[in-house]
C-alpha cells in the first residue's frame, strides 16, 4: 500500500492552521506576507515525519531496490582494465598520449593536470607495454592508480543483501534528517532521485516546484526542482534572480548528481533554521538540475558503469552519444574537431545533442519571461577545481574576470574550511591546456562548453565549473561514503555563493552590472588570488 494519497488526504482533512503546521516549515504568514515557521501542534508534526518517511522507505524497498538487478556488463565488459598515472610535466607530453589515444584507441584520458595525465587502459595485458613503447624515458613507469577496474565499479554500486540493497539503511526513520542519511548512504537511480524530488515536493509545496525543463533524446524528462521563498506578491507575477546549479552532464560522473541532490535537500531543510539559507531564498530562487544526461545516467546504471556521452545517434555505427560539455553554441568550433568515437564529440553542429539544446531553449524561455540568471554553477568530477569562463580560448578574458576569481578563490577557500579539501582555482582555458601553453597547443577542445554559453548568452556573470572530489585515488568511481562529505563541503561553497550575491562584492552592491567595465587585474595579482586558497 503506497501512503502517498494517505498524506495529502489527512492534510486535506485538517483545520487550515493545522495543515499549514504539518507542512514544515509552515509557509505562509499572511499578516506579515513572509515565509515562517510554526511550532505549534508537535503531534500533527511527528505524524507528517512517521507518514512521509514510512512511505519514502516503502517507495525505496518496493519499487526500486528489492526488485532491481544489477546487469554483470557494467563491470565484466572492464575485465583486465586498470587505470594509471603518467609523469607529464610538459605539454608536448600531454599531446603525445592525446594522440596515441587516437591512432591506437587503447585507453581513456581520464584527466589531465600540470603534472600528470591519468588514463584507463582497456585490457592492460594487451595494450599497456604498446603505450609505454612509444613513451619517452621519463613516462614509461607509470603509476597504477586503479589495479582492478570491475572490483572499484562494484564497489559504487548499492551493495544487495538477502533483503535488498542497503535494507539495513531503511528502518523506520524518526526526523527528515534520518531520511537525509538514507537517501545519501549510496548513489541512486534516476528513478530514485526522480522519486526523492517529487517528495520534497510534496513535502514542501510552497518553497518548492518540481518541474521538467524538456526531454532527453530517448524521451526522458529532464528535471529540475526550483526552490525559493516567493511573498505573495512575487507568487502572483514577476521573475526573481535566479541561480541555476546543474550535474549529470556526463554519466559516470555519479558524485555530482548526489552533489546537486545534497545541495538541494540542505537548502530546503534548512530553510528557517539557517540564516544564510533563510536570506538567500527570500531574495533568489535556485533551480537544481541534478541529470542532465539521463539518458547517459541510466546507461551507467544498466550496461556501462563508464559511459561519459549521452546516448544519441551519431550516424556512425558502434559510436553513440556526444559531450554535452562541448555541444552549446557560443564558440562551438573552437577545438571542437573531435570525431563521433571520440569522448569528447560535441556533435556536427552546435546544439546539435538534444539536451544541450533543450536546456539552452528552456533557459531562453526562461529569459524570456523575465528570469534573470545571474549565477551558474555546474558540477563534474573529478580533480578538485573551480574553473571559471572562457573555456573555449585563453586569448579572451571575462569582462569581470577580477570579481570570478575573486569569488571562485571565495568558493575554494569555503570548502577547505569546511573539510581540509584543497581547491585549484583557475580559468576553465588552462585547465583544458593542464595550465600552461597557448590556444594552438591546447591538450583539450574547449569550445561549446556549458559555463561559455551561459556566461556570454543568458548573462549569468557568476559561472562556474566546480570538479569535485577526488584528485585521482578513486577518479570517477568515488565511493559511496564519500557523497556526504562531499555535499558538506559544495554546500558551504553554495552559501558562500549566496552571500557574495547579497552583498559581498556582490550584485546587491551594484558591481554585478557594471562588471562588463572591469579592467583585468594585473598578472601578478592573479598569480595571488590563485595562491590564496
Amino acid at each position: 500500500m503506497r501512503l502517498q494519497p494517505l498524506v495529502f488526504a489527512f492534510s486535506l482533512a485538517l483545520p487550515v492552521d493545522a495543515a499549514a503546521a504539518w507542512i514544515e516549515p509552515s509557509h505562509r504568514d499572511h499578516q506579515a506576507g513572509r515565509l515562517q515557521r510554526s511550532n505549534g501542534y508537535p503531534i500533527l508534526t511527528w505524524l507528517r515525519d512517521t507518514v512521509v518517511e514510512a512511505f519514502f522507505g516503502k517507495q525505496l524497498r518496493d519499487d526500486d531496490l528489492d526488485t532491481y538487478e544489477i546487469n554483470p556488463a557494467v563491470a565484466t565488459r572492464h575485465e583486465g582494465g586498470i587505470v594509471v598515472r603518467f609523469n607529464a610535466t610538459t605539454l608536448e607530453q600531454k599531446r603525445l598520449l592525446t594522440d596515441i589515444t587516437r591512432t591506437l584507441q587503447a585507453f581513456d584520458i581520464w584527466s589531465i593536470s600540470h603534472d600528470h595525465v591519468d588514463a584507463r587502459i582497456y585490457n592492460a595485458k594487451i595494450y599497456l607495454k604498446k603505450i609505454v613503447d612509444q613513451l619517452p624515458d621519463s613516462m614509461k613507469k607509470p603509476e597504477i592508480m586503479i589495479y582492478d577496474l570491475p572490483a572499484a565499479i562494484w564497489a559504487t554500486y548499492p551493495k544487495k543483501t538477502t533483503g535488498g540493497f542497503s535494507s539495513s539503511s531503511l528502518d523506520v526513520l524518526t526526523s527528515r534528517e534520518g531520511m537525509g542519511n538514507l537517501f545519501f548512504k549510496d548513489y541512486q537511480r534516476l528513478s530514485v532521485v526522480t522519486s526523492w524530488m517529487r517528495l520534497l515536493e510534496a513535502m514542501f509545496p510552497s518553497l518548492t516546484e518540481m518541474t521538467s525543463i524538456g526531454k532527453s533524446f530517448e524521451g526522458r524528462d529532464i528535471h529540475a526542482l526550483r526552490v525559493g521563498a516567493r511573498s505573495e506578491e512575487e507568487e502572483e507575477g514577476g521573475s526573481r534572480k535566479t541561480i541555476l546549479v546543474t550535474g549529470g552532464l556526463h554519466g559516470r560522473e555519479w558524485i555530482s548528481t548526489s552533489t546537486v541532490t545534497y545541495l538541494m535537500w540542505s537548502m530546503v531543510t534548512a530553510y528557517d533554521k539557517d540564516p544564510m539559507v533563510t536570506k538567500l531564498l527570500d531574495k533568489f530562487d535556485i533551480i537544481f538540475i541534478p541529470i542532465l544526461n539521463p539518458d547517459g545516467y541510466e546507461y551507467t546504471w544498466q550496461e556501462d558503469r563508464l559511459w561519459r556521452k549521452s546516448r544519441q545517434d551519431t550516424g556512425t555505427s558502434f559510436c553513440f552519444g556526444m559531450d554535452l560539455d562541448h555541444a552549446f553554441g557560443y564558440e562551438w568550433a573552437t577545438n571542437n574537431k573531435a570525431g563521433p568515437c571520440s569522448e569528447n564529440y560535441g556533435g556536427d553542429s552546435p546544439f546539435h545533442a538534444v539536451e544541450a539544446s533543450e536546456l539552452a531553449n528552456w533557459a531562453k524561455n526562461q529569459t524570456a519571461q523575465g528570469v534573470k540568471f545571474v549565477g551558474f554553477l555546474d558540477m563534474h568530477s573529478y580533480s578538485q577545481q573551480v574553473l571559471f569562463p572562457y573555456s573555449y580560448t585563453c586569448a579572451a578574458q571575462p569582462p569581470n574576470l577580477e570579481n570570478l576569481m575573486e569569488l571562485g578563490v571565495g568558493l575554494a577557500k569555503a570548502i577547505r574550511l569546511s573539510s581540509g579539501e584543497a581547491y585549484t582555482v583557475t580559468s576553465a582555458c588552462e585547465s583544458a591546456t593542464a595550465y600552461r601553453g597557448t590556444d594552438d597547443t591546447r591538450v583539450e577542445g574547449g569550445g561549446g562548453s556549458a559555463i561559455d554559453w551561459f556566461y556570454h548568452e543568458i548573462g549569468a556573470k557568476y559561472s562556474y565549473q566546480i570538479k569535485l572530489r577526488d584528485t585521482g585515488s578513486y577518479g570517477f568511481l568515488l565511493p559511496a561514503d564519500h557523497i556526504v562529505p562531499t555535499g558538506e563541503e559544495v554546500l558551504n561553497a553554495l552559501k558562500y555563493f549566496g552571500d557574495f550575491l547579497l552583498g559581498n562584492n556582490g550584485i546587491e552592491k551594484g558591481e554585478f552590472e557594471g562588471s562588463e567595465h572591469v579592467q583585468n587585474p594585473p598578472a601578478d595579482q592573479w598569480s595571488d588570488l590563485k595562491r590564496r586558497r
